[in-house]
């Protein structure tokens, strides 16, 4: 087919392209853009011909001609079918500037008049192909865009090929995609003008299939799902959407344990070689379908006797994979395996599971084969399933639990105790604790649908509020049903206070709620015997103290240390670890708060804790943002918002620490919008807490791009937001500083001043070091606004100092920042060498930029050193003070106790003064001095 350049497709977007594919498309696109050609090139059904069309569609409307052939296996014998394709309606257009050989050759060939063939004509075919692009490239650029190489007649694909090494500084650019498996593309690369640029379109990510299922309409599916559908499908998009596109139309999704629904359209892809085994073997491949880990001596065990040759036959059909290296018996692609299984019928399948049953070694894995094998209910089989679940949650695979945990269930009998639905919500509790919060609540429904009784019913309620994470709005009908159920009951009444404390801070906005609810669960919880609820309702008591700058906050976090302490709660997000290094963040104690994070972190990871897991990463990325370490903050702020987005927990507060990061140690453009897409998370979900969290981390990224007032607002709210909160402790969201320097940017000094003052009062009374410095910091820009540099100087001074010994790398680094823009235009300048210096050690990109651009706007002229009898005069206040001291006989820590400041900062000083008074040491001073009295 041939499009002239003037033909216009209608815009489109092609979002499934940028969906694991954004390096690979950008550098395509420029490839392309330079007038190169691309080779795409990958596995069946990765998605090359979709690539195709968006590339062809985007840069054929800059080529006068596009020329398209698409080549099926059908017709791959016919000669000349793709040429014909390729030039077969622009061969008049050409024809008159051929030779007369060149031109009856390539006629016949395209008409199939005359018999034309490679071997009588061969030289004349090539020549007119190469001739007839020529001829046209000379009237304006020409596209050629091929798909399935691997399909094209032989004849073709040898003029093409012909043609396309030697086109050189032609306008000829070649877009192909051919089918290949590993580098098998080299044959066909060496077929394409030198300057091709192979494109290899690998497997997609489970987050990006799941981005994929739900850009296609496969949404809401569960997180288990999701993942089976990405093992099956082996990260190949067109599979994973057949195989979404299977789940949406059946009406009965696949038990637990078993492998996902393949629909024709994939079976078909491998049945004809599966037809091709004999019976044994096609049984043997079934039992290794459903084995974790199959190996040669497995299916021994599971009664196959002849599984080596059995094997090998598979292999060389290409089904299996081979493992020269090991034992493993591996499937060429997952899909082979899921496909078998599907076929197979289900007494087959359940004797393959049989025989597992025994022979995997596992207790895990016998236990699921087990029950795969086994019909209806089945007291024994449940027991074991149940015993499975949990060493599997003790191993820390909770989603293991969980699936075996329903499994369990299935084959309970309605009168055994425990019973079917107690099983069920202990595999809901695992789903949760595993991030699969969908299949949790779907469980949690189920029950409450059938379920009488009031434990099984608050249990059950429990499920359906923790699934709801952030959006504790959303279930708020929830809550008087569950107080209804519960009774009079102690222990079941204090697993909904404990809710009912997170509804008060996250629905409500009012810490003293949430506060007075946590403390009355625990009383009950401790009436009840329920340690578990009651070290969780301690630990979120402590958390609001902490945070409300309640002075029983330390007192309370001892008692939720307090042995006995339970591991699985000791290591939980809410637990009592967590909220000590929130503590312990607050107090400046950064060492202490990085070991525990750590610790912590690696507990809920051995645990398979994966909502744990993303808010540690987190927290882990908050302490090493306040340590000054912003790119390593950067790399896990941004790992904990992967890890949020895929399995859809504590998106919002990863959002806000993203923001953070990405303001102090990132691109300030992404934390902009990571900040207003926190706010918006926020307030869809009526999560006051995080409106506040969120504002904080937009106004911060505003005032990092220099956007004044729009920080003002921003951080305006969260200061009434934090004031309805309760919120009186300046160390939970450290807004303070920021707010004061907007207004003073937009000439607000009097507001900054008030709000400084009252932040003052309580960092004083809770001894928060760090906000005081940083509060101080503001302060000295409030005082040079007013034109009072030589206390703003000496103010900086001393915040530097401080900062410094309490390890806050980026404050230190934001203050000696300050000190040097305090010092432009004034005697005695100080360049902006130590705060770039101090900006680079941290990582703190955006910051270095600001520094550089103040260094270009503001150059430093070089310092000529005085005749010391005038140099006094020229000193800043502080080396004017030093110098003094030093002339009364002063040693360097006297000086240090009597200005507030480091010994080191008075060597620095002195520094600074032998420079500018052009002397050599202290002695030259105290001269000075005497030289002065003596006129």
């Amino acid at each position: 087919m041939t499009v002239r350049g003037d033909f216009k497709e209608p815009a489109r977007r092609h979002p499934d392209l940028v969906i694991g594919r954004g390096e690979l498309f950008t550098a395509a696109r420029e490839q392309l853009a330079r007038g190169g050609s691309v080779l795409l090139h990958g596995p069946a059904g990765i998605g090359k011909s979709t690539a195709l069309r968006a590339l062809a569609s985007e840069y054929g409307t800059a080529a006068r001609t596009v020329l398209r052939c698409s080549a099926t296996e059908s017709e791959s014998h016919l000669p000349f079918l793709a040429l014909a394709d390729l030039l077969g309606l622009v061969v008049d257009e050409v024809s008159d500037q051929l030779p007369v050989a060149q031109r009856t050759a390539l006629e016949s060939a395209l008409t199939g008049r005359g018999e034309s063939t490679l071997q009588r004509d061969g030289l004349a075919l090539r020549l007119a192909v190469l001739s007839a692009l020529r001829a046209l490239a000379a009237a304006g650029p020409v596209l050629v865009v091929a798909d399935d190489l691997q399909w094209l007649d032989p004849a073709s694909a040898e003029l093409l090929g012909f043609a396309a090494r030697r086109l050189g500084d032609t306008r000829v650019q070649l877009l192909c995609a051919v089918r290949t498996e590993g580098q098998e593309y080299d044959r066909h690369l060496q077929a394409s003008p030198p300057d091709t640029l192979a494109v290899r379109l690998g497997a997609l990510s489970r987050a990006q299939v799941s981005a994929l299922l739900d850009h296609r309409g496969y949404t809401g599916l569960p997180r288990s799902t999701v993942r089976d559908i990405h093992r099956t499908s082996g990260g190949n998009p067109f599979f994973a959407l057949e195989l979404g596109r299977a789940l949406a139309e059946n009406p009965t999704p696949p038990r637990p344990g078993e492998p996902l629904p393949v629909p024709t359209s994939l079976r078909a892809l491998v049945l004809n070689r599966l037809d091709m085994l004999s019976v044994e073997a096609r049984r043997t491949l079934l039992v290794a379908s459903v084995g974790a880990r199959p190996t040669l001596a497995l299916l021994h065990e599971a009664g196959r006797d002849n599984a080596e040759a059995e094997t090998a036959q598979a292999a060389e059909l290409g089904l299996l994979a081979t493992e020269p290296e090991g034992p493993a018996v591996r499937f060429a692609h997952p899909l082979i395996s899921a496909a078998l299984y599907a076929e197979a019928p289900a007494q087959e399948r359940r004797a393959a599971h049989a025989a597992l049953s025994t022979a995997a070694s596992d207790p895990i894995e016998r236990a699921r084969h087990l029950a795969l094998a086994t019909t209806g209910t089945d007291p024994e089989a449940a027991a074991r399933l149940a015993e499975a679940a949990a060493l599997a949650r003790d191993r820390g695979a909770p989603s293991v639990a969980a699936s075996l945990g329903l499994l369990a269930a299935r084959h309970t009998p309605a009168d055994d105790a425990p019973g079917p639905d107690e099983r069920r919500l202990q595999a809901a509790e695992d789903a949760i604790t595993a991030g699969e919060v969908d299949l949790a609540r779907d469980i949690a429904r189920d029950v409450l649908t059938r379920a009488t009784a009031p434990a099984d019913r608050v249990r059950a309620w429990m499920v359906v509020i923790e699934a709801a994470g952030q959006a504790l709005g959303e279930v708020d009908t929830v809550y008087p049903q569950a107080v209804a159920d519960a009774g009079d009951d102690p222990g079941l009444l204090a697993l909904v206070h404990y809710q009912l404390a997170w509804r008060g801070l996250v629905v409500e906005g009012d810490f003293a709620i949430g506060r007075e609810e946590a403390a009355h669960a625990a009383e009950l919880a401790a009436r009840a015997g329920d340690r578990r609820t009651e070290l969780l309702a301690l630990a979120f008591q402590a958390q609001t103290e902490i945070l409300m700058g309640h002075p029983d906050g330390p007192e309370t976090i001892k008692r939720a240390l307090k042995e006995p302490q339970l591991p699985e709660v000791a290591c939980h997000h809410n637990g009592a670890g967590a909220a000590r290094h929130r503590w312990l963040i607050m107090s400046d104690q950064l060492p202490e708060a990085r070991s525990t994070v750590n610790a912590l972190l690696r507990e809920v990871r051995r645990r398979g804790m994966v909502e744990s897991e993303v808010h540690f990463v987190r927290l882990l990325a908050e302490t090493e943002l306040r340590s000054g370490h912003c790119g390593r903050a950067l790399d896990l702020a941004r790992e904990s918002m992967r890890l949020a987005r895929d399995s859809g927990i504590g998106e919002v507060p990863s959002a806000v620490l993203a923001s953070i990061a990405e303001s102090s140690g990132g691109d300030v453009e992404r934390a902009l919008t990571l900040g207003h897409e926190a706010v918006e998370l926020a307030e869809r979900a009526g999560d006051q807490m995080y409106i506040s969290r969120g504002l904080t981390a937009l106004g911060h990224a505003q005032l990092v791009a220099g956007d004044a007032a729009g920080a003002v607002r921003s951080l305006r709210r969260v200061r009434d937001l934090e004031h309805g909160l309760g919120i009186t402790d300046p160390a939970r969201g450290r807004w303070h500083g920021d707010l004061a320097e907007a207004l003073v940017r937009i000439g607000e000094t009097d507001e900054a001043q008030q709000l400084l003052d009252v932040a003052r009062e309580q960092a004083l009374r809770l001894g928060r070091e760090s906000v005081l410095a940083v509060l101080d910091r503001a302060e000295a820009l409030v005082r040079a606004a007013r034109g009072e540099y030589e206390a703003a100087l000496a103010q900086l001074t001393s915040v530097q100092d401080r900062l410094t010994k309490l390890g806050y790398g980026l404050e230190e680094a934001r203050a000696a920042f300050a000190l040097a823009s305090l010092h432009t235009g004034r005697p005695g300048p100080k360049s902006y060498d130590e705060a770039a210096r101090l900006f680079r050690r941290c990582r703190a990109l955006p910051w270095v930029r600001q520094v550089e651009a103040a260094a270009v706007a503001n150059p430093v002229e070089p310092i000529t050193p005085t005749p010391a009898s005038e140099g006094l005069e020229g000193l800043a206040s502080m080396e004017r003070q030093v110098a003094a001291l030093v002339m009364e006989g002063a040693t360097n820590r006297e000086i240090a106790a009597r200005l507030f400041i480091s010994v080191k900062t008075v060597e620095a000083t002195l520094t600074r003064v032998y420079r500018k008074l052009g002397i050599r040491s202290r002695v030259d001073i105290v001269r000075l001095a005497a030289a002065r009295r003596a006129k």
